[in-house]
């Protein structure tokens, strides 16, 4: 459950701090007044992109954090992902804490629990907290991908649906080389003796990852050593062996200015900075000594390099290529001629097909078999929660289109078909369902399918929009319902929705220096008479609207 979420300079909130409780809440306002900004912020916290644009003008960060309190369902397997994930548990093993910081550069980061997060990170965290129906949710129900997957995520049957996508995948790749193995007749065994011959030239010359990068700088080394002792010693020299050496130079000029120091303090910065670069020269010369102590220029060593470098570059000229390369060219030959080795065997090849072709008709049957029965169940909810959406008479049924030969998702196609009236036959989503309908079919299956939902907040922006009247009457009853096990927030500019809300968040904007502040107000039962009443009847709110609104709120 969300218990608080803190904003700091983002897009029009300067700072808020807002505690939240079970049951439904609402969220309203005047339109731009800042409602979805709390979403668009809760967002962000779990995992969603960042933008520049969302830091509060005049402001160089913004940071938006949210503390949730684990459900004890949730405890156990949530611990347990967090220890995997290397994140501190908090003191009582409860709480979770989500931040998200903003940089004006474009940059943001991410933590858990104090801890420094990827957003992939935060959204594996966050889609096991909060579940949010978008205003334009309604829209991807008209994609047949939408709807299959919300039929399996209902349905629990994402993690079977995934392996099917993985069977058949393998068994594609199967069939892929099946194909070429077969078509590929007498070239393929050219191409493997030239595979061959070039595996056994490469694996006599044996190249190393990173060994053509070394050899170089051992060869710049060995070639130049008699320069590099030259210059060594000459600067030996220079700096303390010669009677003008520096070393020398600077140790009286240290003491000379250190004895000045005792008189005037202003040289003390200057003393110290003489003292350091005395330190710094000592040990400089140590280590010009150490290093030529240590300094082996063998020319035997020299020839052995010369010829390895000599045989690396002949080889990659050889391969047209760069001596960088030659350990990747050796380990794709082999890959290449393995591959190659297999594919020649046509009969493995065909068994392995069948093998995968029943393996994947398993798994894909199993997944058809729970589909078939969730789709008829989920099917007759929607169903049920149409008619009191001013749908009387209408239906939902979920087809189960089969497939010829299956697909990545399985042996059938799953289709949304609605009917708008009694009598009339079911029709695709997109053929049949008007605007208002479509938002009506939506919010039923949002609601319907969050009551088996192991999510412990749900979400809804907007989603009753273009609907009214005794439809929003009820809108408003079935998530006050779904409230009793859940925490719901809903935004919303709907009074019948609004009034049946355990709790009451009134968003508002307001001008302070200029500039544009976005304030959230805890209502009370005087304040949700006015606002109601202002959902009403808009700006000037009369004793009337006043009155209606006092009996939405006593209906509730």
């Amino acid at each position: 459950m969300l218990q608080t979420i803190s904003l700091r300079d983002f897009v029009i909130v300067d700072q808020l701090e807002l505690d939240f409780s079970s049951g439904f809440t609402v969220l309203t306002g005047e339109t731009g007044a800042g409602k979805s900004i709390l979403l668009d912020a809760l967002g962000l916290v779990l995992g969603e992109r960042a933008d520049s644009s969302q830091i509060r003008e005049g402001s160089t960060r913004a940071e938006i954090s949210a503390l949730f309190q684990i459900e004890t369902e949730l405890v156990k397997s949530f611990g347990i992902w967090l220890e995997e994930q290397g994140f501190p548990l908090e003191d009582d093993g409860q709480s979770l804490l989500l931040k998200r910081t903003i940089e004006s550069s474009g940059r943001s980061r991410a933590f858990i629990n104090g801890s420094v997060a990827t957003l992939a990170q935060l959204r594996e965290a966050g889609d096991q907290l909060v579940d949010i129906h978008g205003q334009h949710a309604h829209q991807l129900l008209l994609k047949g991908g939408a709807q299959r997957e919300l039929l399996d995520r209902h349905a629990g049957l994402l993690p079977l649906a995934s392996e099917v996508a993985q069977a058949f995948k393998t068994l594609a790749d199967s069939r892929r080389r099946l194909l070429n193995a077969e078509n590929a007749g007498q070239d393929i065994e050219r191409e493997r003796e030239r595979l061959q011959w070039q595996l056994d030239e490469l694996s006599e010359l044996s190249p190393q990852e990173g060994e053509w990068a070394s050899i170089q700088g051992e060869h710049s080394l060995l070639a130049n050593g008699a320069k590099i002792i030259s210059g060594c010693q000459e600067a030996i020299e220079i700096l303390s062996d010669s009677d003008s050496a520096i070393e020398s130079s600077l140790t009286k000029v240290c003491s000379n200015i250190s004895e000045l120091a005792e008189h005037d303090p202003n040289l003390g910065e200057i003393s110290q900075a003489l003292a350091s670069a005395q330190i710094q020269l000592d040990e400089a010369i140590h280590g010009l000594n150490r290093y030529l102590q240590k300094i082996d220029l063998d020319p035997v060593r020299l020839a052995q390099v010369e010829e390895r470098m000599q045989a690396l570059h002949g080889a990659a000229r050889k391969y047209r290529t760069d001596a960088d390369s030659l350990p990747a060219l050796l380990e794709d030959t082999v890959e290449r001629l393995d591959a190659l080795t297999a594919s020649q065997n046509i009969e493995a090849l065909r068994e392995q097909v069948k093998q995968e072709e029943a393996t994947y008709q398993k798994v894909a049957k199993q997944l058809s078999q729970k589909r078939s029965k969730v789709a008829t169940e989920l099917g007759n909810l929607i169903t049920d929660a149409m008619q009191d959406l001013s749908m009387a008479g209408g239906k939902l049924e979920i087809a189960l289109s089969p497939l010829n030969e299956g697909g990545s998702h399985g042996l059938e196609q799953v289709e949304f078909l609605v009917a708008g009236h009694a009598g009339s036959t079911p029709r695709s989503l997109a053929k049949v369902a008007s605007g208002g309908e479509l938002a009506r079919i939506s919010l039923a299956i949002s609601v319907i399918t969050s009551k088996a939902s192991f999510t412990p907040t749900l979400i809804f922006d907007e989603v009753d929009a273009g609907i009214g009247g005794a439809v929003a009457e009820t809108v408003g009853k079935l998530l006050h319902q779904l409230g009793q096990s859940h925490q719901i927030l809903c935004v919303t500019h709907l009074p019948q929705v609004a009034a049946q809300g355990n709790h009451h968040l009134k968003v508002s904007k307001s001008q302070s220096n200029e500039k544009t502040i976005s304030q959230v107000q805890v209502l009370g039962r005087t304040e949700r008479v006015e606002e109601i009443a202002r959902m009403l009847g808009g700006a000037t709110i009369t004793d009337t609207t006043r009155r209606h609104a006092r009996e939405l709120l006593e209906q509730h």
